[in-house]
């Protein structure tokens, strides 16, 4: 329905105008995801500012926005509201450092190995969880203190507004490409607000509503420079011993939720980051948090799509967020202040459209009833619980399910064909645990000048398989005989050495998916 994910290449005017339409996305968000973990806006603010920046200037994944996210800071809750504020900056600086680390001990390859069910599911929970997050803008909070639900002319105004969003997002590029249709959006509704004066719920109304009562009356998203400061915490094991595992927890969902959004840009986009440089951007990112006093974060994947939707492809519209909300916070707070709700609701929705997996639904009667089990189980503990559980989960089932189907490990059918040359057809996968079986399928000594070998039915997961190929072309090649691969995806080719120059390529029928291995990442 909606053109969310487009093929425009990257350039300077599409990279500044969808940074800034992503810079006002990114207000409410930090504010809230601020109060979820128990700190002032401020300090959400100043996150979303220098995880931002950072991490687009010198991660792995160009176009992809990293700030203040609901995964992180629910894990900071209870860390906060015990040993307070500082004790959080220090846990952030760990976790950063743990990530710095995890990249250069390239471990980020081994996201590539997260099934294909895992991703719908992932995907699919992020969707529904951006979606149940829109809901709480249509509440609001009453002389009393009590939260409830907007009613008559102020409920049909927000819906109102928000289709209207939703409808110039969706016919506006019919039109034009000229300038973001999300910023335009924006634009256009907060316009129509103020001039027609309608009742409409802002972005100060929100942050009013989950401000202390005492607070009300002064708070503003009006702030200075975040300023260097060493967390001031006692350096003693104790407090290493406190603040280890909020560390070593937000280390793991933060990265989970970086690399899997990286992957996801990367197939939307058709290219490919860097997960191995991510981790170590991310952790960049994070170190610098806890000593300027932010609450550090991770990748959006809802202002990722937006950033995408709007345009933006290069490290420019991060960094043009990052410091257009900076702007926000020194010059212009009161103009962010007037933004309706309505509108960034209206883009958010239409984020969540572009993001769900519809197809899934079709897939679903197409594969195993055991693929079927982890997407739905990804999908269901995503919203339920975290994000981070849901991916370990979905991974440890699927490795089980893996494994008890895959116990025969790889086999090949023979035969020849009309011009004399042997074929052998592939089924299973080609991984490490199969390497040595695979080896055995082979007979080079025996076999005609022509082999061909077909992956039609089968896929090389990570650099063990690249590798056994690479020996087998050189087995054949030292007898004088000519090898024909087949069916293989293009990270393959571009890993082999010896047998590239054996692999015929099939653009309509050669496969896309990606290989484990710290040569890409």
């Amino acid at each position: 329905m909606f053109d969310l994910f487009t093929n425009r290449d990257s350039n300077v005017k599409n990279d500044v105008l969808s940074g800034i339409t992503v810079a006002l996305a990114l207000v409410p968000e930090a504010v809230a995801f601020a109060f979820v973990a128990g700190v002032e806006p401020m300090v959400g603010l100043y996150a979303a500012f220098m995880m931002g920046l950072i991490t687009s200037a010198i991660g792995g994944r160009p176009g992809m926005i990293s700030g203040a996210t609901g995964a992180t800071a629910v894990v900071m809750v209870a860390l906060v509201s015990q040993y307070g504020i500082q004790y959080l900056f220090a846990a952030v600086l760990l976790a950063g450092l743990l990530q710095i680390m995890a990249g250069i001990f390239k471990l980020g390859k081994f996201i590539r190995l997260v099934p294909y069910p895992v991703m719908l599911g992932f995907v699919n929970g992020l969707a529904i969880v951006i979606f149940l997050a829109q809901l709480g803008q249509f509440k609001f909070v009453n002389e009393l203190g009590q939260s409830q639900w907007l009613q008559g002319s102020m409920l049909y105004i927000m819906l109102g507004l928000v289709a209207l969003t939703m409808a110039i997002i969706y016919f506006l590029p019919k039109l034009t490409t000229a300038v973001p249709a999300s910023l335009v959006a924006i634009i256009s509704v907060t316009l129509l607000v103020h001039g027609l004066d309608l009742d409409a719920r802002t972005v100060i109304d929100f942050v009013r509503d989950i401000v202390p009562a005492e607070q009300k009356a002064t708070v503003t998203l009006a702030g200075e420079l975040p300023t260097f400061s060493i967390p001031m915490v006692p350096f003693t094991w104790d407090t290493l011993m406190i603040i280890l595992p909020t560390a070593v927890i937000l280390c793991l969902v933060g990265l989970i939720e970086s690399l899997l959004t990286l992957t996801l840009i990367d197939d939307m986009t058709n290219t490919r980051g860097s997960g191995n440089r991510e981790c170590i951007g991310q952790g960049v990112a994070n170190t610098v948090n806890g000593v300027f006093g932010g609450m550090g974060g991770c990748a959006m994947i809802g202002q990722s799509m937006i950033n995408i939707n709007s345009g933006g492809r290069g490290r420019l519209s991060g960094i043009t967020a990052a410091l257009v909300l900076l702007g926000f916070i020194l010059f212009a707070a009161p103009l962010i202040e007037m933004i309706p709700l309505a509108a960034l609701v209206g883009v958010m929705f239409v984020v969540v459209i572009g993001t769900f997996e519809w197809a899934s639904f079709r897939i679903i009667r197409g594969v195993n009833k055991e693929d079927a089990i982890v997407l739905f189980l990804v999908t269901a503990i995503t919203v339920i619980a975290d994000l981070a559980i849901a991916v370990v989960v979905g991974v440890i089932v699927s490795a089980l399910v893996f494994a008890w189907k895959h116990a025969t490990h790889i086999a090949a059918k023979t035969h020849t064909d009309n011009d004399g040359w042997k074929v052998y057809e592939l089924d299973g996968p080609l991984f490490f645990g199969s390497v040595s079986y695979f080896k055995d399928l082979f007979d080079p000594a025996n076999d005609p000048q022509d082999v061909v070998i077909d992956f039609n039915e089968s896929r090389i997961w990570d650099s063990s398989g690249v590798d056994a190929l690479d020996s087998l072309a050189d087995k054949y090649e030292a007898l004088g005989k000519k090898l024909h691969i087949r069916h293989i995806s293009e990270d393959c080719r571009n890993l082999l050495h010896k047998a590239q120059k054996f692999v015929e390529m099939n653009v309509n029928e050669d496969p896309r998916y990606r290989v484990a291995t710290d040569q890409l990442d």
